[in-house]
Formats: structure tokens, C-alpha cells, sequence
């Protein structure tokens, strides 16, 4: 199934975020309690990882918190853009970090904690490596999404959690709304729907998923105060079709009309549709068209006389 990612330009998306990685805590708000919120559902989970992949990490905010949690577990911090990992390892000076790309994760390797460079699609993981997936609001920038998950479900271990959050379809509503009465071009990334995800759950392979959905509204003076938050996140226009260059006075002015339809009590609206998901690996018996793998042990007896 095709996700609408497939039409961002992805050299952009790595651009934007290492800009944005300098001042990113500074208009990351949202992001912050949209990571909270994910970490209280670890409460309600059973697990003792002892491996930890965090997939875009950003500045390492998720990470520092899951070091506390699992303070034995080894670390890994995974993000696109290296501006990104640099504010990781700057949070978390005291650990004991190596800067590689890895092809594999050795078990003696306890308590290392790993920065890696490199996109969502492809983890340069070993498979079975991982004990706990987490990514909080990194889903939507991946560019095949179904291909991304089977590639989590790959380096989970057997028994695995996978948990995430990630934007679902009416994000960013009244920008997308005020954007197309100026003209047809993509200005606000399309975002895959929470049933979607779940189906794809399911085809990767990933067993009893479990999705949710709320609704977070940040709200502004004006459209410059929201443009300067999307920005300052790194999280501005990255489609392949966008147009190229400033807007001029004139499309500005429409835009902000157009937006000002949303203004309530003096303030304007930025709606984010947030989706929650966990699912486990379960016992990986099954390969990717959905054959059953069938352990078989042959005893070689002795014949007697």
C-alpha cells in the first residue's frame, strides 16, 4: 500500500531537521508531551529490555527518560539529520557513546550506548537485536511507512515491543485548509490513517496491536507564531512538488485570511490528530508471506543388532 510519504523529498527532510536541531527544545512543546504521554503507557507494560532503539531521537529528550527507566538496558540513539545526535550526546554527556554506523549489536556489549546515523527505512540493525522499538512523532517522516515497520518487526528480537507515536490525518488542519485557498500545491504533509497503521501492524507481522488517538490543540497570536514553531521544529514543506521560494505579499495576506476563519477567543488554532500504538513481536515463526516456520529435530539413533 503506498503511504503519502513517498513524495517528500528526503534530503530535505535531513536538512531541515539538522538546522532545526540548535533551537528544536526551544518550539518543541508538543513534542515533549506527546513523548510523556507515550512513556506513561510503558507503566502499563511487562517488559525488561535489554536492548533499547530509540528511532528519531531528536535531541534526545525520549531517551534521557528511557535511561532512567532501564537504566541497565544498552542504548540506542537512531535519527536522520546529525544535528540531532550531536544535542543526544551533549544531553547525556556522562554515557558512554560510539559513533558508528551498526551493522550489528553484540550481547557484550551491555550498556553501550550507540548513535547512529541513518533513516527509519533502513535500520542498519541486526535482526532479532532489539528488545524494545520506541519512536515518538518520527513514523511520519518514513517513506515507505508499511516497508519501515517490517524492517521494526526484522530487528525486534522474538517477544519484542514496538511503541510509537506519530500524526494521523487531520494534523495540522487549518493550515492545509488556509493553504488551499491560495493554490493546489502540497504545503502540509499527508499523514497516514490510524486504521492504516494497524493493518499494517499486522501484515509486518506484528501481533495484538493496539492503537488510540487524541486530539492536541496548540494555539497561537498569529500564522507567523505557528509558521516560526514549524519551522523551528524542522518541520516545514519537504514535498517534492512543493513550490520553491518565499511567498509573495499578496499570497501571504490570503493566507493569513484564510486562517484568521479558525481564530477562537483572540487566539488562533494548530490541531494535531496523535496517534498511540504498541504491538509485539511475538514469536517470529512466520516469515513475510505468512508461512509457518516448522522447527524440526531428527534423532539419530543407532541402529542395533
Amino acid at each position: 500500500m503506498p503511504t503519502p510519504n513517498e513524495a517528500l523529498d528526503f534530503a530535505e527532510v535531513r536538512r531541515a531537521f539538522d538546522r532545526a536541531a540548535a533551537d528544536y527544545d526551544a518550539h518543541a512543546v508538543l513534542q515533549r508531551e506527546v513523548c510523556d504521554r507515550l512513556l506513561a503507557r510503558l507503566d502499563f507494560m511487562s517488559v525488561a529490555p535489554a536492548r533499547v532503539l530509540d528511532a528519531g531521537c531528536g535531541t534526545g529528550y525520549g531517551l534521557t527518560n528511557l535511561r532512567s527507566r532501564y537504566p541497565e538496558a544498552e542504548l540506542c540513539a537512531l535519527d536522520i539529520a546529525p544535528g540531532m545526535l550531536a544535542a543526544t550526546r551533549a544531553r547525556l554527556p556522562q554515557s558512554t557513546w560510539t559513533q558508528r554506523a551498526l551493522q550489528r549489536l553484540t550481547p557484550h556489549a551491555s550498556r553501550l550506548n550507540h548513535l547512529v546515523c541513518a533513516d527509519l527505512a533502513r535500520l542498519p540493525l541486526a535482526a532479532n537485536s532489539i528488545h524494545l522499538a520506541w519512536s515518538s512523532l518520527a513514523l511520519q517522516w518514513a517513506p515507505d511507512l508499511e516497508t519501515t515497520l517490517a524492517d521494526f518487526h526484522r530487528v525486534l528480537a522474538p517477544g519484542g515491543l514496538f511503541m510509537f507515536a506519530t500524526f494521523g490525518p487531520d494534523t495540522l488542519k487549518e493550515l492545509r485548509a488556509a493553504f488551499a485557498a491560495i493554490d493546489d500545491a502540497p504545503h502540509v504533509n499527508r499523514f497516514v490513517d490510524l486504521h492504516d497503521i494497524g493493518d499494517m501492524l499486522v501484515h509486518a507481522g506484528f501481533a495484538h496491536p493496539v492503537m488510540e488517538m487524541e486530539m492536541l490543540t496548540l494555539t497561537y497570536a498569529d500564522l507567523a507564531a505557528v509558521m516560526r514553531d514549524l519551522k523551528g521544529l524542522g518541520a516545514h514543506n519537504a514535498a517534492t512538488a512543493r513550490r520553491r521560494g518565499l511567498f509573495g505579499k499578496s499570497a501571504w495576506a490570503r493566507l493569513q485570511a484564510a486562517y484568521e476563519v479558525n481564530r477562537v477567543d483572540g487566539r488562533l488554532p494548530a490541531t494535531f490528530e496523535v496517534i498511540y500504538g504498541h504491538a509485539w513481536a511475538g514469536d517470529k515463526t512466520r516469515l513475510a508471506d505468512g508461512r509457518q516456520i516448522i522447527q524440526m529435530k531428527i534423532a539419530n539413533k543407532r541402529a542395533g543388532r
